[in-house]
């Protein structure tokens, strides 16, 4: 039943229903949380988003909250004690690749005052609303995901690649792909969804 292909990709799977439901194109000006979401994108490089996100609670432990100056600060030594914890995907340029991004996040707060002001500047402020009927219509990559992509690699971030960051324009909420008969479409611009 075509009402019903938004929840193909997550159905069945209580953690992806409540991501669907409560996180997924809704819109989040919180620099921790969009910080959260670009390392949780960055991780998911060549596996499933279920796996990831099966390991949320892990890298919120490991990585202090995601607080963007505590992972900016995390020592040699710490991240590679990070490699044997089992919790975590145990890649060392994924490991190491939070407090690099960390870093490069700190200097775009302070050029552009957040994290979010500069997210935004991609779409003018505006979020970007397909209206697709079908899954098959939403796309992997976009024009605007490649210009960021482009621009946070020039920056020195790593795992940031085209379809990367289309990902996290979504898990962000600038980017809307709920399908448009989709009930849990509607954009929640209160900034605290997670």
């Amino acid at each position: 039943m075509e009402k019903e292909s938004c929840r193909l990709w997550y159905e069945g799977d209580p953690i992806l229903e409540d991501y669907h439901d409560h996180e997924w194109c809704k819109v989040n000006h919180d620099d921790r949380f969009q910080f959260e979401a670009l390392c949780m994108e960055c991780a998911s490089v060549g596996l499933s988003w279920a796996l990831i996100m099966h390991k949320r609670e892990n890298y919120r432990r490991a990585f202090h909250g995601f607080d963007i100056d505590a992972c900016a600060a995390m020592t040699d030594d710490e991240l590679e004690a990070l490699l044997s914890d089992p919790g975590l995907i145990r890649n060392r340029s994924k490991i190491f690749s939070v407090r690099k991004n960390a870093r490069v996040v700190q200097a775009i707060q302070k050029e552009f005052g957040s994290l979010d002001a500069y997210l935004w500047s991609f779409t003018d402020g505006a979020p970007v609303d397909g209206h697709w009927k079908t899954v098959a219509e939403i796309p992997t990559v976009s024009e605007i995901s490649r210009r960021l992509s482009a621009d946070m690699k020039k920056r020195g971030m790593a795992y940031v690649g085209p379809v990367i960051t289309y990902s996290y324009l979504q898990s962000v909420g600038i980017v809307n792909d709920h399908l448009a008969d989709c009930p849990f479409r509607s954009q929640g611009d209160d900034g605290n969804e997670a």
